[in-house]
C-alpha cells in the first residue's frame, strides 16, 4: 500500500495523453474485429511508451500485446475497444443526434476501457522501471468483446498461459469492485434447408425453412417456464428465405444467444435448444444444421484479488467531480426514466439518492444480487487466470447500457476522471501484488479451490474458427 501514492503520481503525470487516445478511438467507432484502425492507434500508443508491442496475437489481426518489464511475476491488464452497430451520436450532447444514420458508436465505453487499461499498464511499467523491481506488465488490447469473444480464442491459443494475475476494469455509473456473477452463453446459428416450391399451385410439394424457424422459437419460448430462473435466450432471424410470399421458402436462418449462470448449465441448456431445431426440422421435414459463432464462460471470483482492490478504492476514495459534471449529468438524467435510475441503484444494491447526478461513493464488495447481468469475455480468462474486476464511475446515474447516452458521454470531463481513477486502482493493485508474492499465492490458491470440482471447458471448441470478417466474404 505505501506505493499507492507513487504509482498515482505516475497516473496523473501520464493522463492527458491517454485522455485523448480515448477521444480517439471514440472518433473512430469500429465493431467485432474490423477495428484496424482503433488496434493500430493502440499499438503505436504502446511503442511510444516503450513496450515491447505484438501486433494479431493469437491469430486475431486487431489483438495487440504491450508487455515491460524483466522477470518475477506478470500481470496482465486486459483493455478493449470495440464498438456497437446503430449507435452513431454527436458527443456531449442530451438529445439523439447521429452523427451518421445507422453508424456505429461507443455504447460500452470500451474507448475508455482500453484507454483506461494502458494507462494503468503504462503507470505500472514506468515504477517497476525506476524502483528496480522484478516483474513484468502486460497490456492485452482485445477486440470484438460485443459478441465476438475474442478472449475466448486468446485463452485457446494460450496467449495467457504464463499469466499469474488478470486485472480489468468497466465502465459504469458507480465505482467499485466488480461483484464476480456474469453468464456464460454461446452464440449459434441454426441453418434450415427445406425446398422450394409454388405456395399456391404446388405448395404441397414445398417443404419450409422458415416455417421451421418459427417452431424452432415457438418450442424454446415453450421452454422458458422449465430453465433455471437465472438463465436467458434470446434469438433473431438473420434469413427469413427472401421477401416473396408466394414462395415456399427454401432456406432460413435464426441465431440463438444462450446464457446461464454456469458453464455446466449453459451445455446443458444448449442440448435443450439443439434438440428443439431438430424437432422442428422433423415437423417440417427439413434438414438443420448448427453452429457455434463464440461463447464465454461465467465470471469465476477471487476474494484474496478482490479484497486487495477494494481496499486501494478505499484508501483512494471515489472519483472527484465538479459542479459542472454534475450539472451536464442532471441534463442526461433527464432523457432517462425512473426505472432506467432505479436499475442503476439496483445493479450495485445502493439506496437511490435523491438528485445525485454522479457517483459519489464506493459500493460494497459483493453488491448486487447478479440478477441484472450480462456475459463477458473477462469470464473465460477467469477460468484460466485469477482475475479482478472493477467498476469504473464514468457517467451519468440510470444511463443505459449500450444506449445512444452512453455514447454521448463518452469524451466529456466525467468520462476522462472516471478513467483516470480506474486506472490508479487497476495500477497500484498490480503493484500491491508485484511486491507481495503471498499474496499472489493466495490467489492463485483460491482460483484452485473453486475449480476444483468444475474443470473448465472453453465455450469454443476447438473446431469453431474467429467469425473473421476475411473469412467470412471468402
Amino acid at each position: 500500500m505505501q506505493n499507492s501514492d507513487a504509482v498515482w503520481e505516475i497516473v496523473e503525470r501520464k493522463r492527458t495523453a491517454f485522455f485523448e487516445l480515448s477521444d480517439r478511438i471514440w472518433d473512430i467507432p469500429e465493431i467485432n474485429y474490423l477495428e484496424h484502425q482503433s488496434a493500430e492507434e493502440h499499438a503505436r500508443m504502446l511503442e511510444s511508451e516503450g513496450f515491447r508491442v505484438e501486433r494479431g496475437i493469437a491469430g486475431l489481426p486487431t489483438a495487440v500485446m504491450g508487455e515491460a518489464g524483466e522477470g518475477g511475476p506478470v500481470i496482465a491488464i486486459l483493455g478493449e475497444f470495440d464498438a456497437l452497430p446503430g449507435l452513431s451520436q454527436e458527443a456531449g450532447i442530451a438529445e439523439q443526434r447521429p452523427l451518421v444514420d445507422g453508424g456505429n458508436g461507443h455504447g460500452c465505453g470500451h474507448n475508455m476501457l482500453g484507454a483506461g487499461s494502458m494507462l494503468a499498464a503504462a503507470a505500472v511499467k514506468d515504477f517497476l522501471a525506476k524502483s528496480g523491481l522484478k516483474g513484468r506488465v502486460r497490456y492485452y488490447g482485445c477486440p470484438a468483446e460485443e459478441g465476438g469473444s475474442s478472449k475466448g480464442f486468446m485463452v485457446r491459443a494460450g496467449v495467457f498461459d504464463d499469466v499469474d494475475i488478470a486485472i480489468s476494469w468497466h465502465p459504469a455509473a458507480f465505482a467499485g469492485v466488480n461483484n464476480p456473477i456474469s453468464l456464460a452463453c454461446n452464440e449459434i446459428n441454426f441453418h434450415f434447408s427445406g425446398r422450394a416450391s409454388h405456395a399456391s399451385a404446388t405448395p404441397h410439394l414445398g417443404r419450409s425453412a422458415l416455417d421451421a424457424v418459427e417452431l424452432m422459437n415457438v418450442g424454446v419460448n415453450y421452454m422458458r417456464e422449465h430453465m433455471p430462473s437465472t438463465a436467458r435466450i434470446h434469438y433473431a432471424i438473420t434469413d427469413a428465405g427472401g421477401g416473396a410470399p408466394n414462395v415456399v421458402q427454401a432456406r432460413a436462418t435464426v441465431r440463438y444467444l444462450v446464457r446461464a449462470r454456469t458453464l455446466p448449465e449453459l451445455l446443458s441448456l444448449v442440448a435443450r435448444v439443439k434438440k428443439v431445431a431438430e424437432g422442428a426440422a422433423l415437423m417440417t421435414e427439413t434438414i438443420v444444421r448448427s453452429e457455434i459463432v463464440s461463447g464465454d464462460a461465467n465470471l469465476v471470483g477471487n476474494t484474496p484479488l478482490e479484497e486487495c482492490m477494494f481496499a486501494h478504492l478505499q484508501r483512494l476514495g471515489p472519483p472527484v467531480f465538479d459542479d459542472a459534471d454534475r450539472a451536464t449529468a442532471r441534463k442526461f438524467q433527464q432523457t432517462f426514466n425512473a426505472e432506467d435510475i432505479a436499475a442503476s441503484y439496483g445493479r450495485f444494491a445502493l439506496k437511490p439518492k435523491e438528485g445525485q447526478a454522479l457517483c459519489d461513493e464506493i459500493f460494497p464488495l459483493n453488491a448486487g444480487d447478479g440478477t441484472l447481468v450480462g456475459s463477458t469475455d473477462v469470464g473465460t480468462v477467469s477460468w484460466v487466470v485469477p482475475t479482478v474486476q472493477m467498476r469504473g464511475a464514468t457517467y451519468a446515474i440510470g444511463t443505459p447500457g449500450h444506449s445512444w447516452q452512453l455514447v454521448a458521454q463518452g469524451k466529456l470531463p466525467a468520462a476522462h476522471k472516471g478513467t483516470e481513477h480506474a486506472a490508479k486502482v487497476m495500477a497500484s493493485t498490480a503493484i500491491d501484488l508485484i511486491c507481495n508474492p503471498r499474496l499472489i499465492e493466495a490467489a492463485k490458491a483460491d482460483h484452485r479451490a473453486r475449480l476444483e470440482r468444475t474443470p473448465f471447458v472453453n465455450p469454443i471448441p476447438d473446431d469453431v474458427e474467429p467469425p473473421l470478417p476475411e473469412k467470412a466474404d471468402a
